[in-house]
């Protein structure tokens, strides 16, 4: 019941004459030989066990060759109850140290309650090991991603429709802060409803492929915040400040939708089946393929910290030489300023992540899961409840909100007088004092 898909061409190699063959076999107890205590990522915390047979694929007559596609590998479960959280897919390697079972360059297609599907990109003798669920959840960053990530949503509401409504702060810059927490809404939401959604499998490499498209958007709206800003700081020295806002119009849509499509497209259109893991809708860690998304994160980081020493250094120029724009250079300074915040706050979090080894792993884990999710209290806090000018606007609403609820009130009173009712004498209104003829 195990069963092996290989290219006929891998098998026939070329020009090679005479006949070609390939072999595979299974055996019944050698399993019991080189079990998982020789895998070479063995945890002391996992109880990982073998729970296939031991199988060996070669091809003749050759036998190092390269082969053009994965082969496909179908394991049937020794154990059919399935009860674990991590599978792995391995194979039999030896070095001048010794022989161990190593995950190197074989990686999860898919598994059910009977049978597991591995790629590998090699032949060699493979298993399938498990690790039971002793590696539960934390119940406390559940609770905390689940709470936090709802106020970040309500917050990332109420930006997105600030950022709309409030006719006085919106510019160029506005747009890139509507984008951005937009891109971080449908993203958390998304999070939310469909990151433990592993059946079918096709649904959960769709909803991968979105997570991985709306935070590499975010990150690339973040991007163009900060060239925005730079280029907003240079125009103290070089007076085009409306031919920056033509250009950043022009480019913002097609860059900060079209650059992640782009990379999500290529990644998905070369590795489709590393969409989706056996627990969780995101990125597979085999073949680095988690880099699609961690490489243009780290490089946006870079690139915008660059762009914010540069308008920190620039804004000192222009402070010691010109006091005549100082309003001008100090609302860029607080401009930069939070958006320096911004940047630590949403790249350092993935930082925390990659942290998450070694002893320090539990602190890392609680640092992240805290800090992400409280991405649009953040954003809501620094861009809507500390400016003034949204200050002053949302005492505007607030008025206007009051004024119509009594103006209503007062409707509704007059109403239930009647239009030919008349006040008797000694009826006074509220507000209203008797006068005597």
């Amino acid at each position: 019941m195990n069963s092996m898909d290989i290219r006929c061409n891998d098998i026939i190699q070329g020009d090679t004459q005479g006949p070609s063959a390939v072999a595979f076999i299974s055996y019944s107890s050698l399993g019991n030989i080189i079990n998982a205590t020789f895998f070479e990522e063995m945890d002391k915390k996992d109880q990982v066990y073998l729970n296939s047979q031991v199988v060996s694929a070669a091809i003749g007559p050759k036998r190092n060759v390269s082969l053009s596609k994965s082969v496909t590998l179908t394991f049937q479960h020794v154990k059919m109850n399935l009860s674990t959280k991590k599978v792995f897919c391995v194979y039999w390697k030896s070095t001048g140290q010794g022989s161990q079972w190593s995950r190197d360059g074989c990686f999860l297609i898919h598994v059910n309650k009977s049978h597991t599907m591995c790629n590998c990109s090699h032949l060699s003798s493979f298993a399938v090991l498990m690790a039971l669920t002793s590696q539960e959840e934390d119940p406390v960053l559940t609770i905390i991603t689940y709470v936090g990530l709802s106020v970040s949503l309500l917050c990332l509401l109420l930006a997105a429709l600030t950022f709309l409504l409030c006719k006085a702060i919106q510019n160029t810059s506005t747009s890139l802060h509507l984008q951005l927490s937009l891109c971080l809404f449908l993203g958390h939401l998304l999070f939310l409803v469909g990151i433990d959604r592993t059946e079918p499998k096709v649904l959960c490499s769709i909803i991968a492929g979105a997570l991985h498209y709306l935070y590499l958007a975010a990150f690339t709206w973040m991007l163009l915040e900060g060239g925005h800003l730079f280029l907003t700081a240079r125009n103290l020295t070089v007076v085009n400040y409306s031919s920056i806002n033509r250009l950043m119009k022009w480019i913002m849509f097609p860059v900060g939708y079209g650059v992640p499509a782009v990379t999500v497209a290529i990644s998905a259109a070369s590795w489709p089946h590393l969409y989706g893991t056996a627990d969780r809708c995101w990125l597979h860690l085999d073949q680095g393929f988690i880099w699609s998304f961690l490489g243009p994160v780290c490089a946006i980081f870079s690139v915008n910290l660059v762009l914010f020493i540069s308008v920190f250094w620039i804004l000192k120029r222009k402070l010691s030489s010109l006091n005549s724009e100082v309003s001008t250079i100090q609302n860029t300074r607080m401009l930069a300023f939070k958006a320096t915040a911004q940047l630590f706050i949403l790249g350092c979090t993935w930082c925390l992540g990659l942290l998450q080894v070694g002893p320090a792993a539990q602190v890392m884990a609680y640092l992240f899961t805290i800090i992400n999710s409280l991405q649009g209290f953040f954003i809501f806090l620094v861009y809507c409840l500390l400016s003034q000018q949204v200050q002053k606007q949302y005492r505007k609403w607030f008025r206007e909100i009051v004024k119509s609820k009594s103006e209503s009130e007062t409707y509704t009173l007059s109403s239930k007088m009647g239009p030919d009712s008349k006040p008797s004498e000694g009826d006074v209104f509220p507000g209203q004092a008797k006068r005597k003829y």
